[in-house]
């Protein structure tokens, strides 16, 4: 069955329109504390919301652990959940991402929708199908591919983040803008994700939104052509990694910010990506996401993180990397050279 994604504020609709069709006995939803406090007051009377068992997770990123999944399976048997429970996560990505991971191992497989309450949520971690956990210090390195079977978009969370967390949404964006053409990345970078209205912010996750889920349906399971949304993301997990070894997390928006910068740095020193182009995105990046600060010293750390990823086949250092806004070049392996020329140049644009 082709995976619903659902535009709407209507939340009981959307919510009625998600489950209906579904043969279920019972649901029950996961949330995070802070999404517990924040958001359910908006959400308090819808039926489905107020008739199931809620299991309650702890925010952050340092929660997603197999720990905490283990926490969840135990409170689903607590629930009685079965074959034919339907799983509802809400929160931003580590709900929808910790919650489709147990929700897809729970007796073999429950099905799940997801309600993200994050812009990086809604864009990201909800649609397409990544579930997973962190593990041993690494992002996302237990999990499995499971779609949601739903997945309700709303802007009508987004007046409970606070600035930080609406950027962190934006980098994707700003991705998606890069993997398409440069008249969306134009109107991506006009917009003023802090103050902007919401109706044009709904048309531009709209199309970020068909962006990716029109690449994940040609290639599920990462094969090939998804690889592209790996954009930025392979030095940007090295960045989060680096930043959870010195107990000091960033929110992965800005870490795949930073790491766009690195990978467009690669991209022109590979493929000669315009360079008005990339101090366009570095000059973007530090006005609105600052920088991470590394030093020479903390190179060989960086490189070996990005080695470790999960698109390396042989240890190699493996990135999706363009040509021009649009231009997609997948699978590069690159050189431990012309890494350390990227986290050069990278530190004279941003630091």
């Amino acid at each position: 069955m082709e995976q619903q994604i659902i535009f709407s504020n209507d939340i009981p609709q959307s919510l009625n329109t998600a489950l209906g069709g579904l043969d279920y006995n019972k649901t029950v939803i996961i949330t995070d504390v802070n999404t517990r406090q924040f958001v359910f007051p908006k959400i308090a009377d819808v039926p489905v919301v107020k008739e199931s068992p809620c299991i309650v997770i702890n925010s952050g990123d340092i929660n997603k652990t197999v720990e905490t999944a283990a926490t969840v399976w135990k409170q689903l048997e607590t629930a009685a959940a079965t074959r034919r429970t339907v799983v509802i996560n809400i929160g931003g990505g580590v709900v929808t991402d910790l919650g489709g991971f147990a929700a897809s191992v729970f007796k073999r497989g429950l099905r799940f929708i997801n309600m993200p309450t994050t812009l990086l949520g809604a864009v990201d971690a909800a649609i397409g199908g990544k579930t997973g956990v962190n593990f041993g210090g690494l992002k996302n390195e237990i999990g499995v591919f499971n779609e949601a079977c739903a997945v309700v978009v709303s802007t009508l969370f987004f007046d409970t983040l606070p600035p930080t967390e609406l950027k962190s949404g934006y980098a994707e964006m700003l991705k998606h803008g890069l993997l398409s053409d440069r008249k969306y990345f134009a109107d991506l970078l006009g917009y003023d994700i802090t103050s902007g209205d919401r109706d044009t912010l709904l048309g531009l996750l709209k199309r970020s939104v068909t962006i990716k889920r029109d690449i994940v349906a040609a290639d599920p399971h990462e094969h090939g052509l998804r690889r592209v949304l790996n954009l930025g993301h392979t030095a940007g997990h090295a960045f989060e990694s680096l930043a959870m070894k010195r107990m000091k997390p960033v929110p992965h928006g800005y870490a795949v910010a930073w790491g766009l910068v690195v990978e467009l740095i690669l991209s022109h020193l590979i493929y000669k990506f315009p360079s008005d182009i990339l101090y366009t995105v570095a000059h973007y990046v530090g006005d609105n996401y600052g920088t991470f600060t590394i030093t020479c010293d903390d190179y060989d750390t960086l490189i070996a993180l990005m080695r470790h990823d999960k698109k390396s086949r042989g240890g190699e250092i493996n990135c999706s990397l363009l040509a021009d806004v649009g231009e997609m070049r997948l699978g590069t392996d690159v050189s431990t050279d012309d890494a350390k020329a990227a986290l050069d140049i990278y530190r004279d644009l941003l630091q």
